[in-house]
C-alpha cells in the first residue's frame, strides 16, 4: 500500500468530509426542492481561501415573494464548513467571519460537518455563536 504525505492524506480526508457531507444532507431530503451544492475547493482538491467550503442551495417555493417577485425566486441559502479528520473547530475569530458571511448574503443557517473515517458524520448548527448537535433532517427540511 502506498504512504501518503500528510499534505496528500489532509486533502484526501476533507475530499471525503465533504461528499459524505453532500451525501447525508441529500439523503436526509423530506424537502420537495432538492438542495444544490457549490464547493469551493482549490484546484488541486485542496483547501481554497474562504471561510465556507460548500454551499447549499434551493428555490425558496414556500414564501410568498415581495411584491414583483413570483414563487421559487427567492433562495434558501445555508454556509457549511466542513472539518475531517483531527481538523480542528473554527476559532472564535472564524466564527465572526461565518456569521458576518452569513448575515451578509442572509443565509438561512450556518453548518458545521465533521467527519472521521470509520465514524459517523455529524453536523452542528450556528445559534449564538455556540456549535449546537443537530439533524440534518432538521436544518435540510
Amino acid at each position: 500500500m502506498i504512504e501518503l504525505s500528510p499534505g496528500k492524506k489532509a486533502q484526501h480526508t476533507a475530499k471525503w468530509a465533504r461528499t459524505m457531507t453532500k451525501w447525508l444532507i441529500t439523503k436526509s431530503g423530506r424537502a420537495k426542492v432538492p438542495w444544490r451544492f457549490v464547493e469551493f475547493g482549490g484546484l488541486t482538491g485542496a483547501e481554497s481561501y474562504g471561510i465556507v467550503d460548500i454551499l447549499a442551495v434551493r428555490k425558496n417555493h414556500r414564501n410568498t415573494p415581495k411584491a414583483g417577485l413570483k414563487r421559487g425566486d427567492l433562495l434558501d441559502i445555508i454556509l457549511i464548513q466542513v472539518k475531517g479528520g483531527s481538523a480542528p473547530r473554527p476559532m472564535e475569530k472564524d466564527l465572526d467571519r461565518l456569521v458576518a458571511v452569513a448575515k451578509h448574503h442572509k443565509a438561512k443557517a450556518v453548518v458545521l460537518a465533521e467527519w472521521k473515517k470509520g465514524k459517523q458524520l455529524h453536523l452542528h448548527i450556528l445559534t449564538r455563536r455556540e456549535w449546537v448537535k443537530c439533524d440534518a433532517i432538521d436544518v435540510f427540511r
